[in-house]
């Protein structure tokens, strides 16, 4: 079935502890569109008491698949916390919310009804006016206005980072606030939501800006060309202090990271490995290295930092309806 999350990788997609960074990498012709869209499903599943009830019998996440002892595959993979839920805020620079909304309404989510729970909201970083230095066009911020109007889904006046920091952290406060009753022993409470930010393509902004912007007093040591990506990084630091987690799609492409002679390479390979190296969690996405193959689209690396979980390596398959079989070696 579409809508259950490969077994394989329910561990993993749970709710991450807090503060963690989590960094999934691609390339291409093996997209992180998928696994974004799980990690999607397994935090905004709607979660009953007898899941919650179940769930805090279970072993912590980023557990082995062995040790998962769960028998439902569609129980929420959220760790509960007092039955406190958890909220998500996409902020995505590569596709937009209809994207979202139709493959994740095929795996059983309903973006609109989560977004007017207040567990889910939206930033469009695809509308942010990537390679303009003017104002969005009038039709552009009469979409903006609209998207406003909704409540959970905003735009961007520009893809700089201080901007993006600003209407992302405004969006955060406003999803922590949006607090849910939860069940205690001794009756019914409230309890702020805890926020995970989703970031999908922030490395394209890095292509698209001044790479000197950012560039300040103590900066010059890193590298020429970093300007943009340590702007970047500053800001997805505050980003972190603020939110429960964070999840971060990047492009691991060989030209990115090993070539570092254009102004591109040297900033991507200096986010991107600093993103790697600061990760409590890896999942990268790579082909598979025989070439291509009817039955399996590639091949998914999980790393942990710390030697308290075991590191994993699976086959994947990708079928034309979006459904996904995660297989070990040789099955």
């Amino acid at each position: 079935m579409t809508s259950r999350i490969p077994h394989l990788l329910e561990p993993h997609l749970s709710l991450p502890p807090e503060s963690s960074l989590v960094t999934l990498t691609s390339v291409l012709g093996a997209s992180t569109n998928w696994l974004v869209l799980r990690h999607l499903h397994a935090l905004l599943k709607p979660t009953t008491p007898s899941h919650q009830h179940h769930q805090q019998q279970q072993q912590p996440s980023y557990q082995t698949p062995h040790q998962n002892n769960s028998s439902d595959p569609d129980t929420s993979l959220e760790q509960q916390d007092g039955g406190a839920e958890t909220a998500v805020l996409l902020v995505s620079f590569l596709r937009d919310l209809p994207f979202w909304r139709e493959n994740l309404s095929r795996l059983g989510i309903d973006l609109d009804a989560a977004g007017r729970r207040g567990r889910f909201g939206f930033v469009d970083g695809l509308g942010a006016g990537l390679f303009a230095s003017t104002a969005p066009p009038p039709q552009q911020q009469q979409q903006q206005q609209r998207a406003a109007g909704q409540g959970w889904e905003r735009g961007l006046a520009s893809a700089e980072p201080g901007e993006i920091g600003r209407v992302v952290l405004g969006e955060v406060e406003r999803l922590r606030r949006s607090s849910s009753t939860v069940v205690a022993g001794d009756g019914e409470g409230r309890r702020e939501r805890r926020v995970v930010v989703v970031m999908d393509g922030l490395d394209f902004v890095l292509a698209a800006l001044d790479p000197g912007l950012g560039m300040g007093q103590g900066q010059q040591g890193v590298g020429e060309a970093s300007g943009t990506a340590i702007a970047m990084k500053e800001m997805l630091m505050e980003l972190r202090e603020k939110t429960h987690a964070a999840i971060v799609t990047l492009a691991a492409d060989d030209p990115l990271i090993k070539e570092q002679e254009t102004t591109l390479e040297k900033q991507h390979a200096w986010f991107a490995l600093n993103l790697a190296h600061e990760a409590d969690m890896v999942i990268s996405l790579r082909l598979l290295d025989t070439g291509a193959a009817k039955d399996v689209s590639g091949v998914i690396r999980i790393t942990h930092r710390g030697a308290r979980t075991k590191d994993h390596e699976y086959l994947y398959h990708v079928g034309g309806d979006g459904g996904v079989r995660v297989f070990e070696r040789g099955q």
